[in-house]
């Protein structure tokens, strides 16, 4: 599979971490059109040649297309992004109308523009607003942005569907996304490369799309505003984005029922001029090599296997699809009856092929780093399929020369059934847990690369590991002779789930022995219940999100700019939405019931009765609700002073208030419109004569 920079050929899909048309991975390069004042122009022509010539392969519109745009679009090579347009920025559970028109909007243009070649995705909403969320509830606000992403991919199956958030609702991230999309506007490359890294993780098997990116030239000036387009493109890119989308194509621009004057984002000025950030796009979308740094760095590519002729042709030739990256394959047999040797043999020749009797999988492991001739000791599984960047994205973490071993994630293919489903989202499939947003305390064996210097120091893999848990006590030991783990987001594998639920619980079965062995040889690191006891989060896949019991930090006052969510455990990968369904969530239920039990019996005989739920306090319900309407525009941050210059006092970080006094507590939000005037929401909990007349009175404060 080739890296494409166009627009590709054929519709879009995701591809593991990235997109892809057919059989070309295809990098997003978008820009936002519109919408201008006057609206369309007469013909797009003009405007679709530069933004072709300027090297995007995508548009990102604020609106549902028309089929004239998408026409012209297809005619340029170009692919677009909708957006639905609606009343997001309001409370739409106290007018439900609201919501019931956005979905109406929806059905009724897909069902138009569904089938166009150039529509690939939509957007169905766009950075609710921080406080607004707060006011209606986050939970409740991620389950209306998934209902709309569940009623598009009816309409139009074949489109994919996301939401546009921003670092003040981390926690909107819907489950049943196809992609991650965030709005940022950061002004140092260090910031945007680490911010990245973090929301790889909030994004879980996904791809991660900057929906949003771009620097105002009339404060920051022209020259700044290229300089930071030239380094954020390849960054992005660097980082393992899925791709970027600068904003915005002019400086005209229509917000809100009115002209935007005081801002000028635009690679082309008022009055259709290029600005020097046209010609850094052009310029920064060439310098994006993937294989970058660490190319001297030689890899040694094992896989174990044993009696896996049916899986391992599959594996090899996933690796025959990677660029040549400076890599020899060594396939070890440990001890096949099947044929799998004579296949490896005779179908993939240039592999470097190793027989041995059987003797379990770290002792084979082991045989391989023997023979092996690389600097870099990659190794990965039989069942599994890594992709073509595989080994350039490991490499481009060694090259940073804190990590003694890398890895990334395993993700399920699409299941073909509703058992393979089944397995996907249970609980107990091996996976990362990561300390930080860049250090791994464990990597699983599926996807783990090591330098040959640390894997002699550690004496390899213990022989006493025959099917499971080799792994873990490879990175235990590892970390406990001070070397570092690394993780590679983009670095990820293919790695079919167990066919079956019998299957899959029987390889519980088998974890739980291997547990076994790992509690007798690292005592330290498990309960007194026998749980083994990670320093960091175990990263199950799904995206992270609100959930019925996360602990949300917004900030005082809710004024946060990155507004994080806690979960006591993170989520796990939903069920596929083409076998979701009551009888389905129902068995998913079951099968994690029993995961656990199986798993912990095979352990140390004992039957996992869990952990004691946490729950939080039942919030009470308000005294009062109502309104103030401001012809002149003033907004929640406007009353909020009103209160703070009369004593009231901030809420804590994670409170539902926003002020408090004398026992009586406050929570604003601002619904956003067109024109000036605004609408703020008050709730008060406690005495409501207490409040100062700015917020008794509908009328504004003096």
């Amino acid at each position: 599979m080739g890296v494409a920079e166009s627009a590709g050929a054929g519709r879009w899909q995701t591809d593991g971490k990235f997109f892809r048309a057919g059989a070309e991975r295809v990098v997003m390069r978008a820009v936002t059109y519109g919408p201008f004042p006057g609206g369309w122009a007469d013909s797009l022509d003009e405007d679709f040649s530069r933004i072709a010539a300027a090297g995007f392969n995508a548009l990102r519109l604020y609106e549902m297309p028309g089929l004239g745009l998408l026409d012209a679009a297809w005619q340029h090579g170009l692919r677009v992004f909708g957006g639905l347009q609606w009343a997001q920025s309001a409370d739409f559970f106290r007018r439900p109308e609201l919501y019931a028109s956005a979905r109406v909007a929806l059905a009724r243009s897909l069902r138009e523009i569904g089938e166009h070649p150039a529509l690939v995705a939509v957007y169905v909403g766009n950075e609710v607003p921080a406080d607004v969320a707060r006011w209606m509830g986050p939970l409740r606000v991620r389950r209306a942005i998934e209902g709309l992403i569940t009623l598009g991919r009816q309409v139009a199956p074949a489109l994919m569907f996301a939401y546009a958030n921003y670092p003040s609702t981390e926690y909107l991230e819907p489950e049943n996304a196809d992609f991650t999309a965030f709005n940022l506007y950061l002004e140092e490359e260090s910031a945007l490369r680490s911010y990245l890294k973090r929301l790889h993780h909030i994004a879980g098997d996904r791809p991660l799309v900057i929906s949003e990116f771009g620097q105002d030239s009339r404060r920051n000036g022209l020259e700044q505003q290229a300089a930071s387009l030239g380094w954020a493109l390849p960054a992005a890119r660097a980082v393992a984005t899925a791709g970027l989308t600068v904003y915005a194509w002019s400086d005209r621009w229509w917000n809100a029922g009115a002209e935007v004057l005081d801002w000028d984002f635009g690679l082309l000025d008022r009055d259709g001029r290029a600005k020097p950030a046209l010609h850094s796009v052009r310029s920064g979308f060439n310098r994006v090599p993937v294989d970058g740094p660490g190319h001297e760095l030689s890899f040694s590519v094992i896989v174990c296997t044993r009696n896996g002729k049916e899986r391992i042709g599959k594996c090899l030739r996933a690796l025959e699809k990677m660029p040549d990256a400076g890599h020899e394959v060594l396939v070890v047999d440990d001890g096949s009856g099947d044929g799998t040797a004579e296949l490896v043999a005779k179908e993939f020749p240039h592999v470097r092929l190793l027989r041995l009797a059987p003797g379990g999988l770290s002792a084979a492991r082991n045989a391989g780093a023997a023979a092996a001739t690389g600097d870099i000791l990659a190794f990965t599984d039989d069942d599994c399929e890594p992709d073509p960047e595989w080994v350039a994205r490991l490499r481009r973490v060694f090259a940073d020369g804190r990590f003694a071993a890398v890895g990334g994630p395993n993700l399920p293919p699409r299941p073909r059934t509703w058992r393979e489903a089944l397995v996907c989202a249970a609980p107990g499939a091996p996976t990362h847990v990561l300390l930080d947003d860049e250090e791994a305390e464990h990597l699983p064996g599926c996807n783990l690369a090591v330098t040959q210097a640390a894997f002699a120091a550690i004496s390899g893999f213990d022989p006493a590991f025959h099917t499971a848990g080799d792994d873990v006590d490879f990175c235990w030991r590892l970390r406990d002779a001070g070397y570092r783990l690394g993780f590679a987001a983009g670095a990820f594998v293919w790695h079919w789930r167990r066919p079956s639920v019998r299957a899959f619980l029987r390889q519980q079965i088998g974890y739980g022995r291997a547990e076994h062995l790992l509690l007798q040889k690292h005592p330290q690191r498990f309960s007194s219940r026998g749980d083994v006891c990670w320093e960091g989060f175990v990263y199950d896949g799904g995206p992270v999100r609100a959930m019925a019991e996360s602990v949300i930090y917004h900030g005082p006052m809710g004024g946060a700019g990155y507004q994080s969510v806690l979960n006591r455990m993170l989520p796990l990968r939903g069920l596929d939405g083409r076998f979701d369904s009551a009888s389905a969530r129902l068995a998913l239920r079951a099968v994690g019931f029993l995961q656990l039990r199986l798993r912990a019996w095979a352990r140390n005989r004992t039957l996992w009765l869990g952990a004691p739920r946490a729950t939080l306090p039942a919030r009470p319900k308000p005294n009062a609700e109502f309104e103030i309407a401001s012809a002149a525009g003033l907004e929640r941050a406007d009353f909020l002073q009103v209160l703070l210059d009369e004593g009231w006092t901030a809420g804590g970080a994670s409170d539902g208030w926003d002020v408090e006094k004398s026992g009586t507590r406050v929570l604003l939000a601002t619904e956003r419109g067109d024109g000036i005037g605004k609408r703020t929401l008050v709730r008060v909990w406690g005495d409501r004569a207490v409040l100062p007349g700015a917020l008794t009175h509908p009328q504004d404060p003096r």
